[in-house]
C-alpha cells in the first residue's frame, strides 16, 4: 500500500522544497508589493463577501501557513491507493467528536 519509503521521503523532500519555495515568495511579494497582493488576492475572493482581507493577510505565508500546507500535501501523498490493492487508512472524525483511522471506525 503506498509508496516504497525511498521514493516516499524523495517525494516528501520535493514537496517541502516546492512549499518553501512557495512561502518565500509569497513573503517577498508581499513585502515588495503589497498592493498587488491585495489586488490579486481580492480578485480571487470577489464572490466571498464576508472575506476580510485585513484579517486573512498576516496569516499568508507564515510559519504557521508553511507547516499547514506542508502536512496537508504529505497527507495527500501517503494517501493513494492502487487498483485492487488497499485504501488508505485515512483519519476521519465520528458524530461523537473522536478522531480515528478508518480501519478502526469500521472495526466499531
Amino acid at each position: 500500500m503506498g509508496l516504497p519509503w525511498p521514493g516516499l521521503w524523495l517525494k516528501r523532500l520535493w514537496v517541502l522544497l516546492q512549499v518553501a519555495l512557495h512561502v518565500a515568495v509569497g513573503k517577498i511579494q508581499l513585502i515588495l508589493c503589497p498592493r498587488r497582493v491585495k489586488q490579486h488576492i481580492m480578485a480571487m475572493n470577489r464572490k466571498n463577501p464576508t472575506f476580510s482581507y485585513d484579517n486573512w493577510v498576516p496569516t499568508l505565508f507564515s510559519t504557521q501557513y508553511f507547516w499547514f500546507i506542508l502536512k496537508v500535501r504529505w497527507q495527500r501523498l501517503e494517501d493513494t491507493t492502487e487498483e485492487g490493492g488497499l485504501a488508505p487508512n485515512c483519519p476521519v472524525v465520528c458524530l461523537s467528536g473522536r478522531s480515528c483511522n478508518i480501519w478502526d471506525f469500521m472495526q466499531g
